[in-house]
């Protein structure tokens, strides 16, 4: 792996765990509450990182695309189809979580990021366009690419959609999580353009970001329910 990786690696790193210390120097300079300090310290630390890391693999995007990698027609329509692939391996693995591990449904995760944009839309940027950024560049990119150079498909990207899992903090829903990861792994193989897991990634989240802003929790909770029927019935 390019050293250049390990510095996107660190810098991701420092940005998810930035807040420690971040979050209470806002408290301390800005008569703001506790949190809005987390909130604009989160917003904030994203945006720099998304900077530090593009500057960082400026030399990955000045190697341009490879000679067979998807044109712009093609782009289009595996970022469209992506994005059925990825919520239909969505489905089927929630299923198989409810129906064969007794995994309730649902996502605190998913629950938190929600309870922050409700108050404050601003955070919404996050999820929808910088986290799938960020994340595909490390995962898919660096990680699975690394992989992907010494090992086959199957197994470099059943590891990489592990590791895209565990990452989330939400042991119990990996299945979830890595299904959606081997999907961004395919279409990065299919089209060779990071781009149309980004795509997918980022039009993934926005659709569930829309989906459940202006839902309670209860409502949420009642589509879950919904969902269930449709895939194992009762």
């Amino acid at each position: 792996m390019a050293k250049r990786y390990w510095y996107v690696i660190l810098t991701y790193i420092i940005v998810q765990f930035s807040g420690i210390l971040g979050a209470p120097l806002l408290l301390n300079l800005f008569p703001i509450s506790p949190f809005d300090a987390v909130v604009y310290w989160t917003i904030f630390s994203f945006i720099v990182g998304l900077i530090v890391i593009l500057y960082i693999m400026k030399p990955d995007m000045q190697m341009g695309s490879t000679r067979d990698a998807s044109s712009a027609g093609s782009v289009i329509l595996w970022s469209i189809l992506g994005v059925f692939m990825a919520l239909f391996a969505q489905g089927i693995a929630a299923t198989i979580e409810m129906e064969l591990l007794g995994i309730d449904p649902g996502s605190e995760n998913t629950q938190q990021i929600m309870d922050i944009t409700r108050a404050a839309p601003l955070f919404m940027i996050i999820p929808a366009i910088i986290a799938p950024i960020l994340e595909e560049l490390i995962f898919r990119k660096i990680i699975f690419g690394s992989l992907y150079k010494r090992m086959n498909f199957f197994f470099a990207g059943m590891l990489s959609a592990l590791i895209f899992g565990l990452i989330h903090g939400e042991p119990q829903h990996i299945l979830i999580y890595a299904s959606m990861g081997f999907v961004f792994a395919f279409l990065y193989v299919k089209t060779k353009r990071i781009l149309v897991p980004i795509i997918v990634h980022a039009g993934m989240n926005t659709l569930v970001v829309l989906a459940q802003y202006s839902l309670s929790p209860e409502e949420i909770q009642r589509q879950l329910e919904q969902l269930q029927m449709i895939f194992i019935g009762g």
